[in-house]
């Protein structure tokens, strides 16, 4: 086995495991630990002398906690925002440190290669070789975008149901809706019924489309950057005219990922915001 530079790699389906002795060490989960040690020292350089006037890196903590707090504030409410506003930044902030992590040079293409053999000399280097890349976007592997919207499913669950009770959570989901009472409350009963067990079926898919709509955008730009850096390569071009296109043709598209991975990280953040919403308004407060 051998370590290479090659200048990118295509990101494969599946997480690699970096130790064949350490079964959930992929190059993944290493690079979340490092995302996280990131946050952590960033946070850490932010707070550690508080001041009463913020400057430097405390000001720009301060705003950008300032900033989620108040979007997330208004949309689910002053009576919720203290209880999840916690969990939704976390999620915020690291999947986007983590999106933009995956752009650094060398993340999907410094790693091993299968045999020194198939090698060679330095200038024949190609991607192809690559066997196991050691740095992997850690949005762009399902496991771990699944994971957090599992992670955020549960808890939604915990403060629908602490704010709503059981029984008022239930009568959220199958209850007959808009105060009616009497006979047409009991007559539209099994339609609303029928109602709540598809938004049961909806509740459900939200961990799937979330981790999906995450995964797919930051899995697809990782490999459409790779796509541009090899495109003068792949027509043929001459190895100057290649070498031109590999620097020029990925720029535009490498801001775009930038901006890609700013709005992935705040659709994530605020559908999980507005699920909380719609199972945290009692019917009095959307009467209103």
């Amino acid at each position: 086995m051998s370590f290479f530079f090659p200048i990118a790699a295509n990101i494969p389906l599946y997480a690699d495991k970096l130790l064949l002795d350490v079964d959930w060490l992929t190059n993944s989960i290493f690079v979340s630990l490092l995302v996280m040690g990131i946050v952590l020292l960033l946070a850490r350089r932010a707070t550690k002398e508080i001041k009463l006037v913020p400057d430097g890196p405390q000001n720009r903590f301060e705003a950008v906690v300032e900033t989620l707090y108040d979007t997330v504030g208004e949309i689910v409410g002053p009576h919720m925002v203290g209880k999840v506003f916690s969990l939704l930044a976390t999620l915020f902030i690291f999947i986007l440190i983590s999106n933009w992590f995956a752009l650094l040079p060398g993340v999907g293409s410094i790693g091993f290669a299968a045999d020194a053999a198939q090698v060679g000399p330095l200038h024949s280097i190609s991607a192809e070789n690559l066997r196991v890349p050691i740095l992997r976007p850690t949005t762009a592997d399902l496991n771990m975008t699944l994971a957090m919207a599992f992670v955020f499913m549960v808890m939604w669950l915990v403060w629908s149901v602490r704010e709503m009770g059981v029984g008022g959570f239930l009568q959220h989901m199958f209850g007959v809706k808009g105060g009616l009472k009497g006979f047409m409350a009991v007559a539209l009963v099994p339609i609303f019924f029928m109602v709540g067990v598809i938004e049961v079926v909806s509740i459900a898919f939200r961990p799937v489309s979330l981790s999906l709509r995450l995964f797919g955008n930051i899995f697809a730009g990782e490999n459409l950057l790779v796509t541009m850096l090899n495109l003068g390569k792949e027509f043929g071009l001459p190895d100057f005219f290649a070498y031109l296109s590999s620097v020029l043709l990925p720029i535009p598209f490498y801001f775009l990922e930038l901006l890609i991975g700013l709005l992935q990280a705040m659709v994530f953040t605020l559908l999980c915001a507005v699920y909380i919403t719609l199972s945290t308004t009692h019917d009095e407060e959307e009467a209103h």
